[in-house]
């Protein structure tokens, strides 16, 4: 399938923003999600239903073998509980995924290279920056670099929202008739949001401060 951009989605409020703004500006858009062995797979099913929705291809990769090198990750470890509270609380550190967006995005690189698409895209946001270190601006320019040496075409990072707060992000989308209320950011992984943990809390403040109704189903 031609496609401009692969996108590396989640399912999430961020990257299926995103993923609007993309087809709104005419792009063709690849998504390619992961199973990475985490304990909230239920965010795949948004996925793909989204990718339904808007026609755009999904390809769900399976890397569920590299999950014993996660080592004591929340999000990775059953044995680990996932902390609730503030999103940038100290305690978040324990949601960190070693290298995530550093895989993913090899790997949404190598389709890239594979189907000719121009850019590789991730919804990393300056939120994320104190919390995870493969969202920082140093680590997007620093791969951008090394994509573009990974072909003899070159190929680009997008991360337009790498500077936007979780609020500018869904600020942007009301414009843009996201079907917000079937994103998933939950990190406990049940059928609804648990609405104690850290992405939770993040959610509901989010739609808060942009004035905005939460559509989200809340367990707590």
């Amino acid at each position: 399938m031609a496609s401009d951009v692969v996108l590396s989605y989640s399912g999430g409020l961020d990257s299926t923003i995103l993923l609007y703004r993309f087809l709104a500006e005419g792009k063709r858009v690849s998504a390619l999600g992961f199973n990475y062995g985490q304990r909230h797979q239920r965010e795949t099913i948004s996925a793909k239903e989204i990718c339904r929705r808007t026609g755009v291809e999904y390809k769900l990769v399976d890397i569920s073998a590299l999950n014993p090198i996660f080592g004591r990750s929340a999000l990775t470890n059953s044995e680990v509980a996932v902390p609730h509270g503030h999103y940038a609380d100290a305690t978040m550190k324990a949601t960190v995924v070693p290298n995530r967006n550093m895989i993913f995005l090899s790997i949404a690189g190598a389709y890239a290279i594979s189907i000719g698409a121009k850019y590789v895209s991730f919804a990393a946001h300056a939120g994320d920056h104190t919390i995870y270190p493969d969202c920082r601006p140093e680590f997007a320019q620093a791969f951008d670099k090394a994509l573009g040496l990974a072909d003899w075409r070159r190929v680009e990072l997008l991360a337009p929202f790498l500077n936007f707060s979780k609020v500018d992000i869904l600020r942007s989308a009301t414009q843009l008739a996201v079907p917000l209320e079937i994103t998933w950011s939950c990190y406990e992984g049940g059928d609804v949001h648990c609405g104690l943990c850290g992405t939770c809390i993040e959610r509901k403040e989010a739609f808060s401060l942009a004035g905005l109704k939460d559509p989200t189903i809340y367990r707590e």
